[in-house]
């Protein structure tokens, strides 16, 4: 199952190192995971121990994010989509404690009915799939953000490529993000959450700024909550050294990089 990932790849920059620690118990990713989550002494946000468990022992009739607040056992299948939440839960512990005690708060207030509301359902986009845009704090990353919230994707892309990597850069967080880009296709896009940092955080080590993202990314949520009009789209081929043929053709795509739709257009829509 796990031959077809390309660990090299920017896109699992992320969990990279997660997976080479989960990779040393061999197959059976439960255990490796629960050895990993031990040794970092993580707990839900009702403190309860966190661990995985097989699918099998979440009840009937139970929801997913209940289950895990109320247990501290995440429900884990043997496939990808799980396999890579395992790893994002062991690489941005506070982000996800936060999500699932979001959730968890809604289900203990509305049940579980049809519709998810508004908060639950960013919440399970965030979870599903979100990016993370680290940005400069500054002019600089202001521009980068403005042309990516407003579509001009030659401005971000092109024009600005040289601040990926140096003053602006991107980590991936959605689990079933990471499970479709093991078949990377163009269209593939992001609901991007965009953080600004300081000049220091991009002096710091890969796991020094994991630290970083995770404190700061739970504490904003844990402050301000969650709603879909916080996200940003980001086709993610399209970060600059994040696919091989990154020509004029590749960006004319408008299937792909498209033009931000004003009022009068959504209205004819």
């Amino acid at each position: 199952m796990f031959d077809g990932i390309d660990w090299p790849q920017p896109w699992y920059a992320s969990v990279r190192a997660a997976a080479a620690l989960a990779a040393r118990h061999g197959a059976d990713v439960i255990p490796a995971f629960n050895a990993h989550a031990a040794a970092l002494g993580l707990v839900n946000h009702c403190g309860l121990p966190l661990h995985f468990v097989p699918q099998a022992t979440l009840p009937e009739g139970t929801a997913y994010e209940e289950f895990i607040g109320a247990t501290g056992g995440v429900p884990t299948r043997d496939n990808l989509h799980d396999f890579f939440n395992g790893l994002v839960w062991l690489t941005f512990p506070s982000i996800k404690r936060e999500l699932n005690a979001l959730q968890a708060a809604q289900i203990a207030r509305d049940g579980i009915g049809k519709s998810r509301g508004p908060a639950r359902d960013a919440a399970t986009i965030f979870d599903e799939n979100a990016a993370l845009l680290i940005v400069c704090e500054g002019e600089e990353g202001a521009a980068l953000v403005d042309a990516l919230r407003n579509h001009q994707w030659r401005t971000a892309f092109v024009e600005l490529a040289p601040m990926f990597g140096t003053v602006a850069e991107v980590w991936l967080f959605g689990h079933a993000l990471m499970e479709k880009l093991v078949a990377p296709y163009k269209a593939i896009t992001a609901h991007t959450r965009i953080v600004t940092a300081p000049p220091a955080y991009f002096t710091l080590s890969v796991a020094e700024r994991h630290a970083w993202i995770d404190t700061q990314v739970a504490h904003r949520l844990q402050q301000e909550g969650l709603s879909n009009a916080g996200f940003t789209p980001l086709p993610v081929l399209g970060i600059p050294g994040w696919w091989q043929a990154q020509d004029d053709a590749f960006y004319d795509d408008t299937t792909v990089f498209r033009p931000k739709r004003n009022a009068s257009t959504r209205e004819k829509a």
